[in-house]
């Protein structure tokens, strides 16, 4: 792996886990949310994708809105899954759950199915990656109880989503060969677009939700697409197989965030975890 694309998903993990952080603080209707954020994120993005396609003179067919689409479907299930999850049980569950099992399904259809075939320290590292990722959570992935089962469920239903959407928009990248901004703006447009059916049955939701979740709404629809198309980019030089463990370093962050801003407990095993995470990358970096 390149240090560019290193760069690049790095940084989107970042914002990733801070996107996570305000999603997790929202109130108001979970469709109506997502919905808001989708359409203010589909609306920032679409004119970059827009002024790309043209500098570069790119055209496109039936590939750029069908490829769009089935990623706006697939964008929609993870999105409800995840919001959903955090109003029903607790962040330090569902995130690293999904997040870990993410990663695994990909890896796993990504060389089983696919035909990546990654070097043995970089599988190695994705392993490690994961397993730094269940030394973050541990202590909470051991409790019993409704709330947890709950996490369990919604966090390994959201997990196989993202593994879903990672293979997919893998594929429109590099077998497709579309634009990452255009793509995803499109996306956007369109995960918009499907789900306004259902808002307009809750029309009446929309504006206490808007004043309710204004600015989490704000922060979602601008780091979740930047995030995302950082992915994108590193995914035109990079196997999805090592990309996605990268990018789950997220969880790491997400749990250093939450300790720094939200007082949560066990400091040192949040530590340690960052580390087993850090020499997880350094092995992919050398596979």
């Amino acid at each position: 792996m390149s240090t560019g694309a290193l760069t690049l998903i790095l940084t989107a993990a970042v914002f990733h886990a801070v996107w996570n952080l305000a999603a997790k603080t929202a109130r108001g209707d979970t469709t109506v949310f997502v919905w808001c954020y989708f359409t203010l994120g589909g609306l920032l993005c679409l004119p970059v994708g827009l002024v790309q396609m043209l500098r570069t003179g790119a055209a496109y067919g039936w590939e750029l809105v069908a490829a769009a689409l089935v990623s706006a479907v697939i964008h929609i299930g993870y999105a409800t899954l995840l919001q959903t999850g955090y109003r029903r049980a607790d962040l330090g569950v569902v995130y690293p759950v999904a997040r870990g099992v993410g990663p695994v399904l990909t890896m796993v259809v990504a060389v089983g199915l696919l035909g990546e075939r990654p070097g043995i320290a970089a599988l190695t590292g994705g392993a490690v990656v994961v397993g730094g990722i269940l030394i973050v959570t541990g202590r909470r992935l051991l409790r019993r109880g409704d709330r947890l089962r709950t996490g369990l469920l919604y966090g390994s239903a959201t997990g196989a989503a993202i593994a879903a959407y990672t293979l997919w928009d893998s594929f429109a990248v590099t077998a497709l060969g579309l634009e990452p901004i255009l793509y995803f703006a499109l996306s956007s447009v369109l995960q918009s677009a499907v789900m306004l059916p259902w808002v307009l049955r809750r029309r009446s939701l929309i504006r206490p939700t808007w004043r309710t979740d204004r600015r989490p709404v704000i922060i979602v629809a601008a780091l979740s697409p930047l995030a995302y198309i950082l992915v994108l980019y590193a995914m035109t030089t990079t196997p999805v197989a090592l990309v996605a463990p990268v990018r789950e370093s997220s969880i790491v962050i997400g749990a250093l965030l939450a300790w720094w801003l939200f007082k949560e407990p066990d400091p040192v095993r949040r530590t340690l975890g960052a580390a087993v995470v850090c020499a997880g990358i350094g092995l992919i970096i050398s596979g």
